[in-house]
């Protein structure tokens, strides 16, 4: 959790290291009535209250003046139920530690996002997610909730018991309350195959509908200067397991992807000039492989080279003609980009503020190396995600406001409403929410 580590003089920093923020007072509870009582005191001195994962957003969601909560303490399962096939854990344990525990009790989360660094709550309560054809976010995969709310109470919540809490919350960006824990679906652990290609921009473009359809999971890098792209997909499989080799896990995820891949982005921030070369390399390095493994060792690889991103949510029947459109802009612009959009994408579902809301959706994601200047190649990215009705993710970069947001979300009001009820004083207030939902 380096990311959350505090500054001598008290500065929090995000992992991406373009947010930071002075909190007046930390606290670490250790349970769910230290965590109330915190809240409750805080509330009464005046101070905002917010909590923090491992600082994966890059947005200000989580910077606060006021109380900064951490949940390392709060972790670890509470119940595995195999009755009902659901697990209940608390707000600050890690992806990465429930992925491990499932897998030792013979379960698994049926969809995951690409890295497992975050907090379950701060993944869910920003909408993170992977990609799929019939399974959504990790929000989605939700069954109940546990709340505390501005005024220190504790809240349950499910589709039976306060349903309506329980729809908003489960993507709730710390605007509800401070969530304690986190009860998900699960299933029993199974397989899957990967079959990672490289394949040229206009094949993946022209195919996207039929390898959208013929995939559980499909996505694809493209990297601007070039033509190619590199595709993954990931099908439910009967077995064996053929994990990759050590040796070949190795040189991907941490000569390619993390070691050659910070050296090359280094020399391309300093030196502008070479990022074209640097792309035609980095998108011939990916060679074909296909393996069979559990579900979080497919799914999520580590991510050690530092970046900020932006990402948006765009109806996915309009995605090749984005991605079309991004790449004439950057053509065009002169930026030299040397990182590759990803695209992954979601079926619609019921969450007010999920991206995926009410629409199938599509995900377009890009990335500069930190320390890079980003505002114009994220500029020009965003004018042509807004003008697809795209919605952004609520843990990176983006410039729209709360009216822009409720134009693109049908049931935002609902979402505003509630708050008003949970949160009349705006306990959890900050000035990211004040500008994404108003005050």
């Amino acid at each position: 959790m380096g990311s959350t580590a505090s500054g001598k003089n008290g500065t929090w920093r995000n992992w991406g290291g373009n947010v930071s923020a002075r909190p007046a007072r930390e606290a670490a509870p250790a349970s769910v009535g230290e965590l109330a009582e915190a809240v409750r005191r805080a509330a009464g001195d005046g101070l905002r209250v917010k909590a923090v994962g491992t600082g994966h957003s890059f947005t200000s969601i989580a910077a606060t003046d006021g109380l900064l909560i951490r949940p390392h303490l709060l972790t670890g399962i509470r119940t595995i139920d195999r009755d009902t096939m659901t697990v209940t854990v608390e707000a600050g344990t890690p992806l990465e530690r429930l992925n491990r525990a499932l897998a030792r009790e013979g379960l698994s989360l049926a969809n995951m996002g690409d890295i497992m660094e975050q907090t379950v709550s701060g993944a869910t309560s920003t909408g993170t997610h992977g990609t799929g054809r019939d399974s959504a976010s990790i929000a989605a995969q939700i069954t109940a909730l546990e709340l505390v709310t501005a005024d220190g109470s504790v809240l349950t919540c499910s589709a039976e018991e306060n349903p309506e809490v329980f729809a908003a919350a489960r993507i709730g960006l710390g605007a509800l309350g401070v969530v304690s824990a986190i009860t998900f679906r699960v299933e029993p652990v199974f397989l899957l195959t990967a079959r990672e290609e490289p394949m040229p921009l206009g094949k993946v473009l022209a195919d996207f509908d039929q390898l959208w359809t013929e995939n559980e999971h499909f996505e694809f890098y493209w990297f601007p200067h070039t033509e190619r792209c590199h595709t993954k997909r990931n099908n439910r499989s009967m077995g064996p397991e053929q994990p990759v080799g050590r040796v070949g896990a190795w040189i991907e995820e941490e000569f390619l992807s993390n070691g050659v891949w910070q050296t090359a982005n280094l020399l391309g921030r300093a030196i502008p000039a070479t990022v074209p070369a640097i792309a035609k390399a980095a998108s011939r390095a990916w060679s074909a492989r296909t393996y069979t493994d559990i579900p979080y060792k497919v799914f999520t690889s580590p991510r050690r080279v530092r970046f900020v991103e932006m990402e948006y949510a765009v109806p996915r029947v309009a995605v090749t003609r984005v991605l079309r459109e991004l790449k004439t802009a950057i053509d065009r612009s002169g930026l030299r980009i040397s990182f590759p959009v990803e695209v992954r994408t979601a079926p619609a579902d019921d969450i007010p503020l999920s991206t995926a809301s009410g629409r199938d959706s599509a995900y377009v994601a890009v990335h500069m190396f930190k320390g890079t200047p980003y505002q114009s190649y994220f500029t020009l990215a965003e004018r042509i995600f807004a003008a697809h009705e795209g919605r952004p993710h609520w843990g990176k970069v983006h410039t729209r406001d709360a009216e822009y947001m409720a134009r693109l979300y049908p049931r935002f009001a609902e979402f505003t409403t509630l708050r008003d009820r949970l949160d009349p004083d705006r306990v959890f207030q900050n000035d990211y929410l004040r500008r994404v939902l108003g005050s």
